[in-house]
């Protein structure tokens, strides 16, 4: 009985090479050949390894061993000959020499397989034409000489016909692997290969969707490859998440994976949560009312994406016409008109709530802290917006770019905003020159009188501002120094004497006419008790010895009664804070 017939080692090496080239997404276009063909009549020179025709057909030396590694990086020297139409020049030593190299310096880069072919440590500068005409008039180096994979001859030699009637375009096989190359380096940096070679591993449809925007779409990529995408359908059924929901505070992306949408919809869902926390819609909420604001951001969002085209919107999804071109606030300010209406809406979240989440989600892991995350996802709005400028992507919707725009100047400080309220209301005094008073800074010449400056006469009672102060013991201490403390500075800086202050918890204490002195540092807090600040309001409202026109500055931690304030007032909260009620008046949130 005959044994049975060993394999060939070095043709199954040759054959594992093949294999591994045909398995790179850069060169799989470019092997045409199912599999290199072994020639015993001497096409191969004797010292070379393989060689290639114009057709693509590749033959393989006989007498030739070497590691799969190895033969991958012959085939793969052969066919960038190819893709970079090394054959289409002429056949002279010093650009034979050139296109080795630039094929060498190429590889070396792309560290793809065993280089078995000697060379020197350095490669040279140039493309293969301006390396080719220096290396004419200097001549070859020797260590370039004969650096091929074909020896002492050409790696591509040129076929009598083409094999298929048509020849085949090498060049514009290149650009394709360039461009699956690129495709796959961002799947294996997004998750969704292991390798450059591997099969694209099968993802659910969110992470599909996150990898299409980190690798297509430059506006959104920054934004989305920074928050984390948690997909847990027992989070998702404790806090009542249908679709998705979003933290920017945590920076992570909440979403169900029950929920049953197509690619599209999952690119609509995507984008739409990355907008909320790049746009920092969870600190822009202020006192208005957090689900109906939510919705406002929604409607704002959604116009945006269906008018770039971005995915499908999910059913149910909310959209609008009527609110184009507005901002969430101004949307905000239509939505409460008929706020009985539209909170019956849904967002993504479902009817429980919005989904834009003030905090994160329990995990079992806790996130990373000490990062900024509101700057992260900021910067990298911004940036995607140039880049998706400069790619000529499209044009996007003027009211996204102004507010992304606005994203590169910091808000204002509370103190700054709360300065710019002081000269509203007090503008600098106009300094009077008079000799009753004579000027300080003429002791040098005191035989000639020189005028002072004063301030010109005015009633103290029209020059002040009233200041209501939460004292309640849920007021912290902290806010209530730094609120003080400014409000002293300004006042003393704009030339107001005096300040009226009363005290309210459960009950209101008329603390009268303050100085900015004593408003600092010397005034004695009464109170703490619980919090009603209307009857406040009201003394303030019925003092004959407070001016009509009167501002009122009102200190709160929030947690108070809806006010009714019918002169010029403004209101000091804490960062987090909001107010149970829309306030008329600015709101300075003090950090």
């Amino acid at each position: 009985m005959a044994g049975r017939r060993k394999e060939d080692p070095a043709a199954k090496a040759v054959l594992d090479g093949w294999e591994l080239v045909r398995g790179h997404p850069l060169f799989a276009p470019l092997a045409v050949e199912p599999a290199p063909v072994r020639e015993d009549d001497g096409i191969v020179p004797h010292d070379g390894w393989a060689v290639v025709d114009s057709n693509g057909v590749v033959r393989v030396s006989p007498g030739r061993r070497g590691q799969p590694g190895e033969w991958a990086w012959v085939f793969a020297h052969l066919l960038l000959h190819l893709g970079m139409e090394h054959h289409k020049g002429p056949a002279d030593l010093a650009r034979q020499s050139a296109c080795d190299a630039v094929v060498h310096r190429f590889l070396a880069t792309l560290r793809f397989g065993s280089c078995p072919i000697p060379h020197p440590a350095g490669f040279p500068a140039g493309d293969e034409i301006t390396l080719a005409g220096r290396w004419r008039e200097t001549g070859v180096p020797p260590g370039w000489i004969g650096c091929g994979v074909a020896g002492s001859g050409p790696c591509v030699t040129r076929a009598d016909r083409p094999a298929w009637g048509t020849p085949i375009d090498f060049a514009e096989r290149f650009a394709a692997g360039l461009t699956a190359a690129v495709t796959a380096a961002v799947d294996v940096a997004g998750g969704a290969r292991e390798t450059m070679t591997s099969a694209a591993v099968r993802q659910p449809p969110w992470m599909l969707a996150r990898s299409w925007f980190i690798a297509s779409y430059p506006l959104l990529a920054a934004v989305v490859s920074t928050l984390t995408v948690v997909a847990d359908a027992e989070l998702a059924r404790g806090w009542d998440i249908a679709i998705a929901a979003v933290s920017a505070t945590a920076g992570e992306l909440y979403v169900n994976p029950h929920a049953q949408l197509s690619a599209d919809e999952w690119r609509f869902v995507i984008a739409h949560e990355a907008l909320h926390a790049a746009l920092a819609h969870h600190a822009r909420v202020g006192g208005r009312d957090p689900v109906l604001f939510n919705i406002a951001c929604d409607f704002v969002i959604n116009g945006w994406l269906v008018e770039m085209g971005v995915g499908s919107l999910p059913d149910g999804g909310l959209h609008d016409p009527r609110f184009t071109g507005q901002s969430a606030e101004e949307a905000y300010d239509l939505i409460a008109r008929e706020a009985r209406r539209y909170r019956k809406l849904a967002t993504l979240r479902g009817r429980s709530g919005g989904d834009l989440l003030a905090e994160g989600l329990p995990r079992r892991v806790d996130p990373v802290a000490g990062v900024d995350l509101d700057g992260l996802l900021r910067r990298g709005l911004l940036a995607g917006l140039d880049l998706h400028i400069a790619a000529g992507r499209g044009t996007l919707p003027a009211a996204l770019v102004q507010e992304i725009r606005a994203l590169a100047h910091p808000p204002i400080a509370w103190d700054i905003a709360l300065a710019r309220w002081f000269d509203e209301h007090f503008p600098a005094l106009d300094r009077i020159r008079s000799y009753s008073r004579l000027s300080r800074r003429s002791a040098a010449t005191p035989d000639i009188p020189r005028p002072g400056h004063r301030l010109p006469e005015e009633p103290v009672i029209r020059r002040t501002f009233g200041v209501v102060l939460d004292t309640s013991w849920s007021m912290p201490t902290e806010l209530v120094g730094k609120a003080l403390g400014a409000i002293a500075s300004y006042a003393a800086a704009r030339d107001v004497p005096a300040a009226r202050v009363v005290f309210c918890d459960a009950a209101p204490y008329d603390a009268g006419y303050l100085s900015p002195d004593d408003i600092a540092g010397r005034v004695r807090i009464k109170g703490r008790g619980g919090t009603v600040l209307q009857p406040a309001i009201d003394l303030l409202a019925r003092a004959k010895d407070f001016p009509a026109d009167g501002p009122v500055l009102i200190i709160t931690d929030g947690a108070c009664d809806p006010l009714r304030v019918r002169r010029e007032h403004a209101y000091l909260i804490p960062g987090g804070a909001s107010l149970p009620f829309t306030a008329r008046g600015p709101v300075f949130r003090i950090t």
